[in-house]
């Protein structure tokens, strides 16, 4: 696919996870779908529970994932969009509010924006650092749950918050990796939130919903109500325990588990018609070893209810258990699990359905982006495509002089700092360049 030097928006989604590290470069086209115009896919070993582990490896998968991505794009580009997710993240519930000094002015948007500044002043865990900020609803005087206080009148402007935070360290050293592998980092995103975007219906954000993210290393749970974030929080553990169950129950090898797990496996043991032998090479020297096909789906279901065990307790956590008319939503690797989605209707006692990251991609997408895997990067995608006329990211045609670099149009040089869910303005302010 040839790209033309004058195309300027071009963005680029990297997806920093415990199994793979995914590059995609997409943009938007005339009919306001993302097209994509090259994925890069390395298995990732410098990640742990979706924290950087080795600062090494991971900057050597993530040049590689880049460079597959530009080849395939024929686009070389050299900023990107990082999603940040592991176990670090936490989320708080405050209320913020503002005593205005002329009532009888309209609130604006400067109003919204000083009552969101005030819960940055929030006192947090040491080394931890306000994320997001999301408000729900406002209250104006005696009138609540608003959703756009603008262009009323009023005294006393207050606000519910979700705020999500995450430790400095962390996010330093993704960012550290990132640009060690020559990349800047135009926009930081949480993952769950990037993949909402990419597999929920705005319906089922309005009549409340809850997204299960089944990742290599973590589980994230993101809940919506009302069109609006009602909780977050991650498990520490994903579809790599489930491969270890099966490593240590069957006694085979690693690689071995997971390709049971992937091929072989189901979510329910009772749903398993003919209970086949699988038969699997051992170690040189040694007999074939005979498993069931039964017991693994035991050992699968056994770990499967304890996720679903975690995910149900954030549920009532979140006091929106009764609430959730839309059930929840299965994506992630661990979602393609074969009758997962039994399991957790079984479970949780809500409607469940597996959410594919289409929606928003134009025709033509292969059939490796379809999967609930690419469902983070699909949505960072989504979120830097939305934002490219605040943030230009310059490309290079490969065809032509590597060294000639498209030119940001004149007067939106510093446009692409202005961030949508993104790392707050302190925080760069405070965080030098030469601290990462």
């Amino acid at each position: 696919m040839e790209t033309t030097k004058s195309n300027n928006t071009i963005a680029v989604a990297l997806d920093i996870g415990t199994t793979k590290v995914c590059a995609i470069a997409g943009r938007m086209n005339e009919y306001d779908k993302i097209e994509i115009l090259g994925v890069g896919t390395v298995k990732s070993e410098g990640v742990s529970r979706g924290v950087v582990s080795n600062i090494n490896k991971t900057v050597k998968a993530i040049n590689e994932a880049i460079q597959i991505a530009q080849r395939n794009s024929k686009v070389k580009f050299d900023k990107v969009h990082v999603g940040i997710a592991g176990q670090h993240i936490k989320s708080v519930h405050h209320h913020g509010l503002l005593v205005r000094k002329s009532p009888d002015e309209e609130i604006n948007e400067k109003d919204v924006s000083d009552l969101i500044t005030d819960m940055h002043k929030l006192v947090l865990p040491p080394g931890d650092k306000i994320l997001h900020v999301f408000p729900q609803e406002f209250t104006v005087d005696d009138a609540s749950k608003i959703s756009d206080p603008i262009g009323m009148h009023g005294v006393r402007l207050e606000a519910n918050f979700h705020i999500i935070t995450g430790q400095i360290s962390a996010s330093r050293d993704l960012m550290r990796c990132v640009e060690k592998s020559g990349m800047e980092v135009a926009d930081i995103t949480l993952e769950p939130i990037a993949s909402s975007k990419a597999v929920l219906h705005q319906e089922e954000k309005d009549a409340g919903v809850a997204l299960v993210d089944i990742g290599g290393g973590t589980t994230d749970i993101t809940i919506f109500k009302d069109g609006i974030i009602r909780h977050t929080s991650v498990i520490p553990f994903g579809g790599n325990v489930i491969t270890n169950d099966i490593k240590e129950g069957c006694m085979v090898l690693k690689d071995q588990a997971e390709k049971l797990k992937v091929k072989f496996g189901s979510a329910l043991s009772e749903e398993v018609i003919d209970n086949r032998i699988i038969t699997i090479p051992c170690i040189t020297g040694r007999d074939y070893k005979e498993i069931s096909e039964v017991n693994l789906a035991k050992i699968i279901e056994a770990r499967l209810e304890e996720i679903f065990d975690y995910v149900l307790w954030e549920i009532k956590r979140s006091g929106y258990e009764e609430k959730l008319i839309a059930g929840i939503v299965l994506t992630g690797g661990g979602s393609l699990l074969k009758n997962i989605e039994l399991l957790s209707e079984f479970y949780t006692g809500m409607p469940t359905r597996t959410g594919q990251p289409i929606e928003h991609l134009a025709h033509g997408y292969s059939s490796q982006i379809a999967s609930p895997i690419y469902s983070t990067a699909v949505g960072l995608l989504i979120i830097a495509v939305n934002n490219l006329e605040s943030m230009a990211t310059p490309v290079y045609d490969l065809d032509d002089d590597e060294d000639e670099i498209e030119n940001i149009p004149k007067g939106e040089e510093n446009k692409w700092y202005k961030k949508i869910f993104t790392y707050t303005k302190d925080f760069f302010e405070a965080t030098p360049d030469s601290e990462f």
